[in-house]
């Protein structure tokens, strides 16, 4: 196994260089590769090889990734990202459980992803909750929908203590994303993860798309949880899918991702400019991660257009508008 020295202690995370001096290097650009190959919905296109992908994202100008379907383990994907002049940005696990809180199995579905992480020394741990049934319906007006109960957010608050100690143990950190159809939705629901949960052990991964789905407004929520926000999803979202599911007109999950609710950065409804100021303000370095979960657009296309239009702002945003990033 490749195992990674220990960077990251107990305490405040440590900042990397902030957007506005590192906007020409691309550094810390990474995307989730579900465009390819989506978990959610694997019949909307023919798979494709791990290696292709990983091909795609460094011809593209990624600098990391997200743990994707297929992808080889452990030395094996250490060695094929080296290759290719990537990292591993993350691992995404999903955590099975109900309004009670996490499943039994939610843990061994964590240290494994946590296992897998560090095999191939890659950096952050993302944790979500799994998509649930009884959340699903209410997908784009949450504010109305059944909670956690107290019990479930003392026990997803203690299962992401433990595991934030684990990884950091293994010089890792965990941060939790919130989504759609899951109980961590709402900036409400957000807003109550942070209060059960230490900074120090548990970090937040803002997916400002799915903020956006959830009623709230990510910029707000950037400033709102500032040093806890150690990871970022970056995605847009159509205006027209997101109306529909508030007026009740499309209901659930995967048939807003048939309409594509989440659009190429800059053609929806989020204001990626302030995004950027806000995270800027916080001297924000760490990874952020482009994700389209469907496309109209074939995968690379998608892809390129994210890179593009996210590289341009941060130019734009540095005073440098030429070169390669």
């Amino acid at each position: 196994m490749v195992s990674r020295p220990a960077q990251v202690a107990q305490g405040p995370v440590e900042r990397a260089t902030p957007l506005r001096e590192k906007a020409a290097g691309g550094d810390r650009i990474g995307i989730v590769p579900i465009l390819w190959n989506n978990a959610d919905l694997p019949d909307l296109a023919p798979p494709v090889p791990a290696l292709t992908v990983l091909d795609e994202i460094a011809r593209l100008g990624y600098s990391g990734t997200q743990l994707g379907i297929g992808f080889p383990r452990g030395r094996a994907l250490a060695a094929e990202l080296a290759s290719r002049g990537l990292r591993l940005a993350e691992v995404y696990v999903a955590l099975p459980g109900d309004a009670s809180g996490p499943a039994p199995a939610a843990a061994e579905v964590a240290r494994a992803g946590l296992e897998e992480l560090n095999a191939a020394g890659g950096d952050v741990l993302v944790v979500a909750l799994a998509l649930s049934p009884e959340r699903d319906e209410w997908v784009g007006r949450a504010q109305r929908a059944p909670g956690l109960t107290d019990e479930g957010w003392r026990s997803l608050s203690a299962l992401l203590h433990d595991l934030g100690a684990e990884a950091s143990e293994r010089g890792h950190r965990i941060a939790f994303h919130n989504h759609a159809a899951t109980y961590v939705e709402t900036p409400e629901e957000v807003d109550r993860l942070c209060q059960a949960t230490s900074p120090e052990r548990v970090g937040l991964c803002l997916d400002v798309g799915h903020a956006t789905v959830g009623g709230g407004d990510a910029v707000a929520m950037i400033r709102q949880h500032g040093e806890r926000i150690t990871h970022v999803h970056l995605k847009d979202v159509d205006a027209g899918p997101l109306e529909e599911l508030r007026s009740g007109h499309l209901t659930g999950f995967e048939p807003a991702l048939r309409r594509r609710v989440f659009a190429p950065l800059g053609s929806g409804v989020l204001d990626l400019p302030a995004v950027l100021d806000a995270l800027s303000e916080l001297g924000y370095g760490g990874w952020m991660m482009v994700e389209q979960d469907t496309s109209w657009e074939p995968p690379s296309e998608a892809a390129a257009i994210g890179r593009s239009v996210l590289v341009a702002m941060l130019r734009w945003r540095a005073g440098t508008p030429g070169g390669r990033a």
